[in-house]
């Protein structure tokens, strides 16, 4: 099994770890909260920069799992 690989910086947005692969579970909206809390970023920046550095990387078969509770369709 892989070394599990964390997002540096999120650790108060986890919500949980897969039972299948074992990847780590980050909540996007709490990853928002961590950037407008801590860099002072406007929840559109905060949602830009998770898009482009989080959710638009791959850093192989363990790069964590976004999860968003607000879709939109």
């Amino acid at each position: 099994m892989s070394e599990v690989l964390l997002a540096d910086g999120f650790e108060e947005a986890i919500v949980g770890q897969c039972c299948v692969s074992f990847r780590m579970i980050y909540s996007v909206e709490k990853m928002v909260e961590v950037l407008m809390a801590r860099d002072g970023m406007s929840s559109e920046d905060a949602m830009d920069y998770i898009s482009y550095n989080c959710i638009g990387s791959y850093v192989g078969e363990m790069t964590p799992i976004w999860l968003s509770e607000s879709v939109e369709y």
